[in-house]
């Protein structure tokens, strides 16, 4: 099922307040599955560098600027 962008704010706010590491991109022109490729490498680093430091505890190879992780950061 397709989860619109009310839904995802609603999850993400939901994670947040129990106090669990959280993050949430939105892309302007995306729908359900990304289109254009500069967002979905995007998301792909992002995904990995999240769980580096929250899960795996390892650095990443590449240089990637991570996003600020709610109750992480």
């Amino acid at each position: 099922q397709v989860v619109s962008p009310d839904q995802a704010t609603t999850i993400y706010k939901s994670i947040k307040d129990k106090g669990l590491p959280v993050a949430l991109v939105e892309y302007e022109g995306e729908q359900h599955g990304f289109r254009k490729a500069e967002n979905i490498k995007f998301t792909l680093e992002q995904q990995m560098v999240f769980f580096a430091r929250t899960v795996g505890k390892f650095e990443v190879a590449d240089d990637i600027t991570p996003i600020k992780i709610e109750n992480f950061d």
